[in-house]
């Protein structure tokens, strides 16, 4: 049976708690405590009773012998649900489910050392992409986040003294090596507007709108009506769609950089002008069987929910195949339509306005391959100085 139980103040909203359970063999205190978070003193007792039900029910498990996937269940009920966005827990629980917990679940938390992070970490680098992908490896930004992960759960571990270091600390950072962007030249844009004069208005003005605006795809996704100016011809990107435990989520953008106005050039506008005259006939003739709520998604089924995300890749794909387009992902019609402003010698901070970059470095990182060949076709400008110099001294 538990003893009597006290409590110790720790810090802002934090007590510890510790009940008693007598002399081991050899005399001495046997105790249980563990940290936790509580407003007051009277929150603490409240949960220094359940600790000492817990003990008494048998359902107590001693943090050093805890297994690694027990301590996750507790990180995601205690910490992640409150402090990490729904998309972020969405993205760290992908990361536990495929990869970390596969390989730490069932070891005790408190017998995973630093050598055993680096061991996992280099592993990471071998590990062959899965699905529908050709060849490659996980990138370095992946694993620089999967490290991000375990690097949150530890520190939570620490932080509640269920261990002492955090193994994965001393742990060197993988390095994020840039790719060059795969994007289509103007050539190829030609030919998928073409193409698409064939295909449903719908899907021509949301592929049209991802290479003219540089948009993302949750924000194509969250964009409503509202936000569209048929008569200045502008966009207002102020949210984006996310999808969160299997739902739908309309959020504001990350962002104030991420809230932005685009301008749209004239020739988009008639197309886009007739689309709405379209979903507003649409709209009308849903009535009552209308799904949208208050919500008016510029790109949605005909009942008025949004498109899924998986619905774009899938129309992407096959239309790609059908017109025997060259394949590149529909994420890079956003690196399409930066890499055309810049070979047209656009202003870099107008192309990091338009993406709803944080700042022109990101802009300058991801497209340091487009600006570098610039800056060879830059180069040669000064060509004319030698020849004319040539020239000149011949005539002399």
């Amino acid at each position: 049976m538990a003893g009597r139980g006290s409590i110790e103040k720790r810090g802002k909203d934090s007590y510890r708690i510790t009940v008693s359970m007598g002399f081991d063999q050899n005399g001495k205190r046997v105790k249980k405590q563990k940290t936790v978070k509580a407003k007051n003193k009277t929150e603490a007792n409240k949960l220094l009773a359940a600790f000492i039900t817990e003990i008494e029910a048998g359902e107590y498990i001693d943090p050093s012998k805890m297994k690694f996937g027990d301590f996750v269940e507790e990180w995601r009920e205690k910490y992640a649900k409150e402090h990490l966005s729904p998309t972020t827990l969405d993205t760290y629980n992908g990361h536990l489910r495929t990869r970390i917990l596969t390989t730490f679940g069932n070891m005790r938390i408190d017998e995973i050392k630093t050598l055993h992070i680096m061991d996992f970490m280099e592993s990471l680098k071998k590990e062959p992409l899965k699905g529908s992908y050709k060849n490659g490896y996980l990138s370095s930004a992946t694993i620089h986040y999967i490290q991000r992960v375990l690097n949150n759960v530890f520190s939570r571990a620490v932080e509640w003294e269920v261990i002492k270091q955090n193994p994965v600390a001393k742990v060197k950072k993988p390095k994020i090596t840039q790719k060059d962007t795969d994007v289509y030249d103007e050539e190829e844009v030609f030919q998928l507007l073409t193409a698409l004069k064939a295909e449903e208005q719908r899907w021509r003005v949301l592929i049209t709108l991802a290479v003219l605006t540089g948009m993302r795809k949750g924000e194509l996704l969250g964009l409503e009506w509202d936000a569209v100016n048929l008569d200045s011809g502008t966009i207002n990107v102020k949210q984006n769609l996310v999808y969160a435990n299997g739902k739908q989520i309309v959020k504001e953008t990350k962002t104030k950089h991420s809230q932005r106005l685009i301008s749209l050039p004239p020739e988009i506008l008639p197309e886009l002008k007739a689309f709405k005259k379209e979903w507003n006939k649409n709209r009308l003739l849903m009535a009552e069987q209308w799904e949208g709520g208050e919500h008016n998604f510029v790109f949605s089924a005909y009942h008025g929910k949004p498109l899924h995300q998986h619905s774009i890749k899938n129309w992407w794909s096959r239309f790609i195949k059908r017109h025997g387009l060259r394949y590149i992902r529909f994420h890079d019609l956003r690196h399409t339509s930066a890499t055309f402003l810049l070979n047209k010698g656009e202003n870099v901070k107008v192309i990091s306005s338009r993406l709803g970059h944080a700042n022109v470095l990101t802009t300058l990182n991801i497209y340091s391959h487009t600006l570098r060949k610039a800056d060879e076709l830059a180069a040669d400008h000064f060509i004319s100085f030698f020849t004319n110099k040539e020239e000149k001294e011949r005539k002399v």
